[in-house]
């Protein structure tokens, strides 16, 4: 083929002469463009085709068809990178000869911006799938709305999906809709950016998600909103968590009622509503559940508290709010109910429980109830509402439980009292003013001293004074009982390690609360005392009431399991007071039963006393058990009970109290409190 001109005639190698095509004007554009004859051969070029500084034989022009779509083909650039040219193919008659005129564009710059374009929205159709995160873009002006592929597939519908803004509005919830439409208005009166969060369902019109959206409205520069471009999340997920989290706040987790925390909110609006009446606040504790607790498991407790708060809730009226406190305190908080009204539904729930066994544990358990009710009266707070629920619940439970109780005010006085017992003892435990008498325990057959009881007095110089049946049995409702207790032990303890006590052979007895028998280690605190004062712990025994050990038969086991073992005496004390069965002492390992006073008193005059005297006796006996009577207040009482065949008594005929310094004060001097020869201790 011939070199390609430019200009004028030239051969085209078969003997024909063909014109040239110059043209000032495709000089002058700046499309490349070339002429080829059907063999191939290059016949014409312009200036433009240089300038892109190849050579037309060098060209792929054969990858354009004829009268096809111009085609972009790949070409290596003068400094090595690949440049993009576009070529098109026209063919022409020129003359009767077919010819074919090429247009060759460089479009590097146009591919590389459109490849840079078809990435942007790749990598922000990405983001959004890794964010979860869909946009929309809205033309004010034709209200079209333009939604990516991402937030389509979030709605449930596939890309390139047209939804238009009614159809939009169709899928939100019906509460939301306002919501949403008042915050755009706003937005496009004010400009600037927007956020809302709403629910709507998906395309199948069933399933609800949560939708927390951000935007934004652009405006022209006369301040007209042209645009607004808007992004929505899916927090449907988030939301639930914190749905769930919130309800975790305010739910009790064992049995679901609201907790103290949501309890203590309703009491608040009870009170800042008002009325006349208010409302009113039950609170319910489970009686003996401890006990539940030690026999039956922690577990079965458990049970218990699910079991009994659906059956509260049958029985309660609308509108009221049952909720757990903790441990095994429930609360009802009841609006607009006058006192009355309250107490009924208290006693309500009462009888319910009694009636209605709890099936665990393989039967049905049976568990009582004790509740205390206080009216929200006038000018009181929430602090004294529950202060004052509690003083009723204090007096249902002292009452005997499984009862209910109003809020009184003499419960307050009553309140201020024990209050003042608690404070009185404690400061005289403090100040040393705590004192202790010792009462002799007298052999019966002769005569001599076998141990001393030490009783505890209350001598601090303050009015009125305080007898012991006083102060104790509201210490022993407070958590000073058990410190009271340990005073008790290191005291006899110190006292018995004293010189002329030990050459005297001196025993001492003393009383433990039920609180002390209950607490774990307290047997071997004891043990650890009498060793560390070096006491022999055959000389001190101690004693349990009858009431207590029967009803925490697995403490005494465990507190006899210590004493016994290490060798002190343990005693049954007020045997019979409480209706005490005699298989008690079958299955307790005590060393003494002390016979109540009730049935000591007459025990000289026939009737039923001695017979039952006679029975304790022989059950003790048989059992290896010494027998102590109470309350020997009268000389004829020695030779009768001497007959029934009781080993010791004790009582004010046997021997005063006296105080225990003047005791040990008497031993040091060389005298005995029994005029016959001590024996030494059982």
């Amino acid at each position: 083929m011939t070199v390609c001109r430019r200009h004028g005639r030239r051969s085209d190698g078969g003997g024909h002469q063909v014109n040239t095509l110059p043209s000032v004007a495709a000089d002058a554009t700046s499309t490349a463009l070339t002429v080829l004859a059907p063999d191939g051969s290059c016949l014409w070029s312009n200036v433009a085709l240089g300038r892109l500084g190849v050579r037309p034989e060098e060209l792929p022009l054969s990858r354009a068809e004829p009268g096809g779509a111009a085609v972009d083909v790949p070409w290596p650039g003068p400094d090595g990178d690949t440049r993009w040219l576009r070529v098109r193919c026209l063919p022409v008659d020129h003359e009767g000869r077919p010819l074919r005129v090429y247009e060759v564009r460089d479009v590097s710059v146009e591919r590389r911006e459109r490849d840079w374009g078809r990435n942007y929205r790749w990598r922000l159709a990405h983001i959004e799938q890794l964010a979860k995160v869909g946009t929309w873009e809205w033309d004010v002006a034709t209200g079209h709305v333009i939604w990516s592929d991402v937030l389509l597939q979030m709605f449930g519908y596939p890309p390139g999906t047209a939804l238009d803004y009614e159809s939009y509005r169709d899928l939100l919830h019906p509460e939301d809709i306002a919501l949403i439409e008042t915050t755009l208005q706003t937005a496009l009166r004010a400009g600037g950016p927007f956020a809302y969060t709403h629910r709507m369902y998906l395309a199948d019109r069933v399933t609800l998600r949560v939708f927390e959206c951000y935007g934004e409205v652009f405006t022209d520069p006369s301040g007209v909103p042209v645009r607004v471009l808007g992004t929505a999340h899916d927090i449907t997920a988030t939301q639930r968590i914190q749905e769930e989290l919130i309800r975790l706040a305010e739910r009790d987790p064992l049995t679901d009622l609201p907790n103290r925390r949501a309890l203590l909110a309703r009491l608040d609006d009870l009170i800042a509503a008002g009325g006349d009446p208010a409302g009113a606040l039950l609170l319910i504790d489970i009686d003996n559940f401890k006990d539940i607790n030690d026999v039956h498991g922690h577990a079965v407790g458990d049970d218990v508290l699910r079991l009994l708060a659906r059956l509260l809730v049958r029985h309660l009226p609308d509108g009221t709010v049952l909720g757990r406190l903790g441990g095994d305190e429930f609360a009802v908080v009841l609006p607009g109910t006058p006192a009355g009204d309250a107490l009924a539904v208290a006693e309500t729930l009462c009888d319910a429980a009694a009636r209605s066994p709890v099936p665990v544990a393989g039967a049905g358990l049976r568990v009582t109830l004790s509740i205390g009710a206080a009216p929200a009266g006038p000018g009181v707070t929430r602090d004294a509402l529950l202060a004052h629920a509690d003083l009723a619940l204090y007096e249902a439970k002292d009452a005997g439980r499984n009862r209910a109780r109003i809020y009184l005010p003499e419960q307050y006085r009553h309140a201020v009292q024990r209050v003042n017992v608690v404070t009185r003892v404690r400061d005289a435990l403090r100040e040393h003013r705590m004192h202790l008498d010792a009462q002799p325990i007298v052999d019966l057959a002769t005569g001599a001293v076998v141990s001393h009881e030490l009783l505890i007095r209350l001598r601090d110089g303050r009015q009125p004074p305080l007898h012991p049946v006083e102060f104790l049995p509201t210490v022993e409702r407070d958590d000073l009982i058990g410190e009271l207790d340990r005073w008790v032990v290191a005291t006899a303890s110190a006292a018995l390690a004293d010189p002329a006590v030990v050459a005297a052979g001196t025993c001492f007895d003393v009383n433990i609360s039920a609180r002390s028998m209950e607490s774990p280690g307290f047997g071997d605190w004891v043990v650890g005392v009498l060793r560390a004062a070096g006491v022999e712990p055959g000389r001190l025994g101690v004693e349990v009431t009858e009431t207590a050990a029967i009803t925490n038969v697995a403490a005494v086991r465990n507190l006899a399991g210590a004493l016994r073992d290490a060798g002190c005496r343990l005693s049954l004390d007020d045997f019979g007071a409480g209706f005490g069965s005699f298989s008690y002492l079958k299955h307790l390992p005590f060393s003494t039963v002390k016979i109540a006073g009730d049935f000591v008193r007459q025990a000289d005059r026939g009737g039923a006393d001695p017979v039952l005297i006679d029975a304790v006796v022989r059950a003790a006996h048989g059992l290896g058990m010494r027998t102590v009577a109470e309350s020997v207040e009268r000389a004829e009482l020695v030779p009768a009970l001497r007959r029934l065949g009781v080993d010791a008594g004790q009582g004010f005929h046997l021997g005063r109290p006296i105080p225990l310094e003047d005791l040990l004060d008497g031993l040091r001097d060389g005298w005995h409190a029994s005029a016959v020869p001590h024996p030494g201790c059982p």
